[in-house]
């Protein structure tokens, strides 16, 4: 299967400049971006909700981007960091169109904001509702009896 953008030439920093000018075009009142080791972090305000996305890195010593993939051979560290931005690349292209694709259906009457960006709508305590519900979902399924009322800020 392939991957959306797989193949992109679009900069990471491209990306983000497109996320950030596709946010304030559908009212976004600010934007955050940051990183760390692993992921990478963009998070926005519109209206009174704040949005929060964590973006996955992949890890450079990954073998898929270390050695080739049909004979397995080392590639060199230049060839191995090619391998790796191109990855890096191509998560953003694809959070870039996940952002647009989610302002888009809500524009269009598709989808409320809440419908749609529900699991990255940041709480009052600093987690996403994914975050704080997510637990107390897979417990539920996991035991087939639903709680009574999700709480909110309860211990997963």
């Amino acid at each position: 299967m392939t991957r959306y953008a797989e193949n992109t030439s679009v900069t990471s920093e491209a990306s983000r400049s497109e996320i950030e000018r596709t946010i304030s075009r559908y009212g976004a009142t600010s934007f955050a971006y940051g990183w760390e080791n692993d992921r990478a972090v963009i998070g926005f305000r519109i209206d009174d909700r704040q949005v929060r996305f964590v973006l996955p890195m992949p890890n450079r010593n990954d073998r898929e981007f270390t050695h080739t993939p049909t004979r397995g051979t080392p590639r060199t560290p230049s060839a191995a960091a090619t391998e790796y931005d191109k990855a890096v690349r191509q998560r953003w292209r694809a959070l870039a169109l996940v952002v647009k694709a989610k302002l888009e259906a809500v524009e269009a009457g598709i989808v409320t904001f809440d419908e749609e960006f529900l699991a990255h709508i940041v709480l009052p305590g600093g987690q996403t509702v994914h975050d704080t519900v997510m637990p107390q979902v897979a417990r539920a399924l996991e035991t087939g009896v639903a709680p009574g009322m999700l709480q909110i800020g309860a211990e997963p």
